[in-house]
């Protein structure tokens, strides 16, 4: 009997300190949330109390086994005595490989890195202010790093390629958003997400995964600047698309640029008439490859220098296939000036002025890169008191190498699986915001793949598209930021 006894105190005793060693050694991995109050005023006039909530979310296997640690940063606005009529956001970037340090720093979060008017950068150390145009006017907001962006690490012993891939991804922050969902008692929520770039494709396929997983049905869907069928962006021998997808953006690039002649003066008008050339007559050009005569060549030629400001027999060297490389090399090499990709209002300086490629992008590298790296240390570290040693992957080349194991011999085309989630949940709505200047995922090319879907007729009318006079990311330019937030509060609301 004693010794039964023994034996049971002993397994206690040992299942205790098992407990406890994985209870320290998790703290270790995963530090506690780090949970703070605060105050905004919105541009509205209106105050807004809020929780804010930073630190990791365990990911485990059906066994229990630790996969991953992903840190995420929520707002939740404080007083709502029923949470079910509060919308949540669930939110992030692209890349793949980016933190949700653009969206949540300079347009969705409480704060906000101070820019320029125009969106170019103040001079270092910069500086972090009140965000007036806050989402969290209207809804709750959850910004989640993917494993290897921001502070998200796989645990110990899991190699990162169980998650660098886009099957991969959308499953781990597929979980994330089922935990916490549940953790925090959001069921019952209106949920939505919100995605830029590569971020759209993560949220184009979460819209149909989070059904069919876990039954969750979503809103409504925001795809800022939107890439979810990658052959109109994959400049390649044998796919003429992007030529064509580009285009529009070429002309408005140089029509701010003043490359283009006096007669363009608006530049909506302008990418009306643009946009009826390229599916007309530089689609057929196109097609017909070494059909095409000389005399028809020549005339293409022309146009083309008409609309984008280079010269008709620069252009005809390159088989009337102007890539983005050579655009952003040569608009301006005359001048010894390249422009940017993800804002291409931007301009740099290449060591030299040969070649067909840029060294550097001037719209990210000269322009963000520094402003927000800092608003999102100083941020965390003063406002949300979070303190983890290790950097914070703004975007990062650690989320390489990336598999499209799904896709083999095909272009990665989630337009598809929005189009499904439209179908299984035909109340979800879909807003589309695009910026002229954008040539990392060009505007006209986000009107292709939305008309390629293939919608009942009674389901068109649940996507809304929005146009700005910026690039990438839109809202780093004032106006455009003070837009954008407009669109999306109105469309929040149904109006």
């Amino acid at each position: 009997m004693m010794r039964s006894l023994f034996l049971l105190v002993l397994c206690i005793s040992f299942s205790f300190l098992v407990a406890q060693e994985k209870k320290e050694k998790t703290e270790w991995l995963f530090p506690a949330l780090s949970i703070t109050k605060h105050t905004l005023i919105l541009k509205n006039g209106r105050t807004v109390n809020y929780t804010a909530t930073s630190g990791y979310m365990l990911l485990e296997t059906e066994e229990g086994k630790d996969k991953a640690r992903m840190f995420y940063t929520a707002y939740v606005k404080d007083g709502v005595a029923n949470v079910g009529e509060r919308p949540i956001t669930y939110t992030f970037n692209g890349g793949p490989g980016s933190s949700s340090v653009w969206l949540h720093m300079g347009a969705l979060g409480p704060k906000r890195i101070m820019m320029k008017d125009d969106g170019a950068s103040m001079a270092p150390p910069y500086q972090v202010v009140d965000n007036e145009h806050s989402w969290l006017d209207y809804t709750d907001l959850v910004f989640i790093d993917p494993v290897m962006t921001g502070y998200s690490r796989p645990a110990e012993g899991v190699d990162k390629k169980e998650f660098l891939g886009y099957k991969e991804d959308i499953e781990s922050v597929g979980q994330f958003i089922q935990l916490y969902t549940s953790k925090n008692g959001r069921w019952a929520s209106p949920k939505y997400l919100a995605g830029e770039s590569y971020g759209t494709t993560r949220a184009a396929g979460l819209s149909n995964h989070l059904i069919s997983r876990y039954g969750m049905f979503l809103n409504g869907v925001v795809l800022i600047s939107q890439i979810t069928n990658f052959q109109t962006a994959r400049f390649e021998i044998g796919n003429d698309l992007p030529y064509m997808l580009f285009l529009p953006t070429y002309s408005a690039t140089a029509w701010y640029h003043k490359k283009l002649n006096a007669q363009f003066g608006n530049l909506e008008n302008l990418m009306e008439e643009v946009r009826k050339f390229a599916f007309g007559e530089y689609n057929n050009a196109l097609t017909l490859g070494d059909k095409l005569s000389s005399s028809d060549k020549n005339l293409i030629a022309e146009k083309l220098s008409i609309y984008t400001g280079l010269s008709k027999q620069y252009i005809l060297g390159t088989n009337l296939r102007i890539n983005i490389q050579q655009f952003c090399k040569e608009l301006r090499r005359s001048e010894s000036l390249t422009v940017g990709r993800l804002d291409s209002r931007f301009t740099g300086h290449d060591y030299n002025d040969a070649g067909e490629r840029t060294e550097f992008d001037p719209s990210y590298d000269a322009t963000i890169y520094g402003p927000y790296t800092v608003a999102l240390y100083d941020h965390l570290k003063k406002n949300l008191k979070v303190d983890i040693d290790m950097p914070y992957e703004i975007l990062t080349g650690r989320a390489r190498p990336w598999n499209y194991d799904n896709v083999q011999n095909q272009y990665l085309n989630v337009s598809e699986d929005l189009r499904v989630a439209m179908v299984k949940n035909p109340f979800m709505k879909v807003l589309v915001c695009n910026g002229y200047f954008d040539l990392a995922t060009p505007f006209f090319a986000s009107e292709y793949t939305i008309d390629h879907m293939f919608l009942p007729a009674g389901l068109k009318k649940n996507i809304t598209m929005k146009y700005y006079p910026a690039g990438h990311m839109m809202y780093i330019e004032k106006a455009s930021l003070t837009k954008f937030s407009d669109d999306v509060k109105s469309w929040y609301s149904g109006k």
